[in-house]
């Protein structure tokens, strides 16, 4: 019973995320999901980051990496800002939530804003990057220590 009002909340939410993306600018706030269990990341040494991964459709490449929330880290040609990075409560069955602003950068073109919504750790296609090069996924919201981004292409 209880995983499935959890399943209809992340189609409920993604729905709303899906329905947001063109409209969201970079600089707003993202609303957060309507899950109580959701929290911001336990305070710890280290920076608040999303821990992703990217893989390269071209060279099928696959590479993990930590996006600090608030700032942005890019991964080959595309530019990801990490809005806001949440995780469940104890008691709740593990989840990371991250909302996610992707923006591609290609040489000798303008700016395009591919993504900006929630991306769930758990799901990833329920609210996913569409885009003919690159897939980038959520796999938890962490403390990161260090520096561990993508090299530049």
């Amino acid at each position: 019973m209880a995983a499935t009002a959890v399943a209809a909340a992340f189609v409920a939410i993604a729905s709303a995320s899906l329905a947001q993306q063109s409209q969201i600018p970079a600089s707003a706030q993202p609303p957060r999901p309507g899950n109580a269990n959701l929290r911001p990341i336990p305070e710890g040494p280290g920076t608040p980051s999303a821990e992703l991964q990217g893989l390269d459709k071209v060279t099928a490449r696959t590479q993990r990496f930590y996006a600090p929330v608030g700032k942005a880290t890019r991964f080959g040609t595309l530019e990801i800002k990490v809005e806001d990075c949440l995780v469940n409560v104890p008691e709740a069955p593990p989840e990371s939530v991250a909302y996610l602003a992707i923006t591609d950068h290609k040489p000798g073109q303008a700016e395009e804003k591919l993504f900006a919504g929630w991306m769930f750790a758990s799901t990833p296609s329920l609210s996913a990057l569409d885009h003919g090069v690159y897939d980038v996924r959520v796999l938890s919201c962490t403390m990161a220590q260090g520096s561990t981004s993508p090299s530049s292409r």
